[in-house]
């Protein structure tokens, strides 16, 4: 079996990363400077009254920097998506030029109930009902291919539309090449100049043109940017 090999810039040219408060204090200029930082989707909220403690400095120090910016909420199987929804309301700024709201939808680190796929369906329903006319675009659904096929799989049509983002550990999605998915993630152990220890890496699928406008400034040029203003 071949080694795994991350996707490459000429192959993948808009890859970007995912954090928390878990990476810590992140130099956002120094991650700016490298070619495969182009956005960040951070944690800004989970369940019905948690926000992440990091989120509004990160939000603001990314744009600071000129990286494209998105918000991922954690998603409880626990409270009610209408709460959850109201949580994202108070905490995620609705601005111009930013990605997609992402919804995380995993087991892991979630409350112990095992929702059937009427009732996740119900609540998420709920939830984007609540953000409706707030945030722009359909919603990003991060799950990884369990996830997909006890939920999603020959049943679609019964979740609200949206933008797949599948977590695919060194491996390549095998879902159709990404014709059926958005955003990879390829990696949870990335090491990148700005911060200490491992951040999740992903890859924009070249063929996702729905974001392309938010990447007017090559990466190139942007870093090069910044390597003079040192």
């Amino acid at each position: 079996m071949a080694p795994f090999a991350p996707p490459s810039l000429e192959d993948y040219p808009l890859q970007g990363i995912d954090v928390s408060h878990h990476q810590g204090s992140i130099d956002w200029k120094k991650l700016a400077a490298q070619a495969n930082v182009r956005f960040v989707i951070m944690k800004a909220t989970e369940g019905g009254d948690h926000r992440d403690t990091r989120f509004a400095e990160n939000w603001q120090a990314a744009k600071e920097a000129g990286i494209v910016r998105g918000a991922y909420h954690f998603f409880t199987f626990c409270r009610p998506g209408r709460e959850q929804a109201q949580n994202v309301l108070a905490t995620v700024p609705a601005e111009a030029g930013t990605l997609p709201i992402a919804i995380d939808l995993e087991f892991t680190g979630n409350c112990g109930k095992v929702p059937t796929r009427e009732e996740l369906s119900a609540e998420i329903v709920s939830f984007l009902a609540e953000l409706k006319g707030t945030y722009r675009g359909k919603p990003i659904f991060y799950l990884n291919q369990q996830f997909f096929d006890q939920y999603l799989k020959g049943n679609e049509a019964g979740f609200p539309d949206h933008y797949l983002w599948l977590r695919s550990i060194a491996e390549e999605p095998g879902r159709g090449g990404c014709r059926q998915w958005s955003i990879w993630q390829f990696a949870d152990n990335g090491a990148l100049d700005g911060i200490e220890g491992p951040v999740d890496l992903n890859a924009l699928c070249p063929s996702e043109t729905d974001f392309a406008h938010l990447f007017q400034t090559p990466a190139a040029e942007q870093a090069e940017d910044y390597s003079g203003s040192r």
